[in-house]
């Protein structure tokens, strides 16, 4: 009995396999069978057809336009040409500069950090680079800068303000760093010296040691003054210079120059991707009021308007949104610099307040007073550089931008005065 069941069990077992293997070659003949393959053909095809047809189109994403732009547009353009100037704010103008796609064009947003940010400049290319779809984190101490500069960003969730001192390092995943951290002007930069050059040195340091790591571009605003009171006119990014380095100037001149000796340093030694920009005088909304410069001290005046020295001294005037394009193309090229960053029309102090009784306050008077010491004579930049390897050239003239800022001061003046007005009121 038990042999006859373990026969039975090894003939079942032998069996099962021919079974295994017949239901395959049964599925085959049964699709083979009245056509049935074609009709699954066919059926594939048809749902094909109507995916296509009937998928939807990605929406087109408005991109906002800048609030200045469209002013200068429609103050200097008719409408058709007002609107192929935004398009070229937008996408930066580029074209097929360096064989780069257009700023505005680019899909994937960066990650990029703006030291300074809150600041005049900063505030402008942080505008800038949102308007374009970029992550943007505003590194600022706010020593000069402002909360209210960049303020109309809070709830975006591609902005993000850290409150931080690049004089200590930071920790950032970030693809771009346009690294402005420094006060600019006489009056702040002189205020506290040593912690101006601590600024001009350990922050871009610092800064550039987080380039290195993250392994990102890395964007140095120096400045015009590296050339000091310049004995070559114009200024062309060869000449060294005629800088005094132990003079009440020295710790924004002298540390300007150092930071571009290390980011050059940091170029040819641990290969960090940099550009250089030279800043020459810029002006336009969200000046500090009590800056201390040229274009400031005149822009909302009552009293006279007050020129040092004869007046003979000659500056050089750029909008802020020329140098904003300038700094992106720089940064979006393939070129170290440096590059002086300026509108060539040159000014005396004369002519300058001259402009400005013209277009703001006809009968403003003029005062002069003493020099400061180691002001330049003569400052102007020689923009070939740029317009050759950039594309690169301010547009704004000085009459068409002034009135822009006296507009932002009177109502940042005014509108301060009447709180307080209101405030006093109040109390009383």
């Amino acid at each position: 009995m038990t042999s006859e069941l373990t026969y039975r069990r090894r003939h079942n077992e032998m069996e099962q396999p021919a079974a295994y293997y017949g239901k395959p070659m049964k599925l085959i003949h049964y699709m083979l069978r009245e056509q049935r393959l074609v009709f699954v053909l066919v059926g594939i095809a048809i749902a094909t057809v109507a995916f296509t047809l009937f998928s939807p189109s990605p929406i087109p994403i408005p991109i906002p336009i800048p609030h200045y732009s469209d002013q200068l547009s429609m103050r200097s353009e008719s409408s058709s040409l007002a609107q192929s100037r935004r398009i070229e704010y937008l996408t930066g103008g580029m074209g097929s500069v360096g064989g780069k796609i257009p700023l505005g064009l680019k899909r994937k947003g960066l990650r990029v950090v703006v030291t300074g940010g809150a600041g005049f400049v900063g505030s402008h290319l942080v505008d800038r680079l949102m308007a374009r779809g970029d992550k943007v984190i505003v590194v600022d101490n706010f020593f000069t800068g402002s909360k209210e500069n960049v303020m109309h960003h809070f709830g975006n969730p591609n902005f993000e303000l850290i409150r931080h001192d690049v004089v200590e390092p930071i920790l950032l995943e970030v693809d771009h760093i346009y690294h402005l951290a420094c006060p600019a002007s006489p009056v702040h930069y002189k205020f506290n010296p040593v912690k101006t050059i601590k600024t001009n040195v350990v922050g871009t340091l610092n800064m550039l040691g987080l380039a290195k790591r993250v392994g990102a571009r890395f964007l140095l605003t120096s400045t015009s003054e590296v050339y000091g009171d310049p004995l070559q006119h114009p200024q062309v990014e060869t000449y060294w210079g005629n800088v005094n380095p132990i003079g009440v100037r020295s710790c924004y001149d002298e540390g300007k120059r150092t930071a571009e000796t290390l980011a050059m340093d940091y170029h040819r030694g641990a290969n960090v991707e940099v550009r250089i920009a030279r800043i020459f005088n810029t002006y336009g909304p969200r000046m500090c009021i009590d800056d201390g410069r040229v274009v400031s001290n005149f822009a909302l005046r009552k009293e006279p308007l007050t020129v040092y020295g004869d007046g003979k001294q000659t500056r050089s005037f750029q909008f802020v949104s020329d140098l904003v394009e300038g700094l992106m193309r720089l940064m979006e090229g393939e070129h170290v610099g440096p590059f002086n960053l300026g509108n060539p029309g040159e000014f005396t102090m004369l002519e300058l307040a001259k402009v400005v009784q013209e277009t703001i306050d006809p009968n403003a008077k003029i005062e002069f007073r003493p020099n400061t010491e180691d002001d330049p004579h003569k400052r102007k930049p020689d923009i070939t550089k740029a317009k050759e390897l950039l594309g690169w050239e301010p547009k704004v003239a000085l009459r068409q931008g002034l009135p822009l800022m006296v507009q932002d001061f009177r109502q940042r003046v005014f509108g301060d005065q009447k709180q307080d007005t209101t405030t006093s009121s109040s109390t009383e």
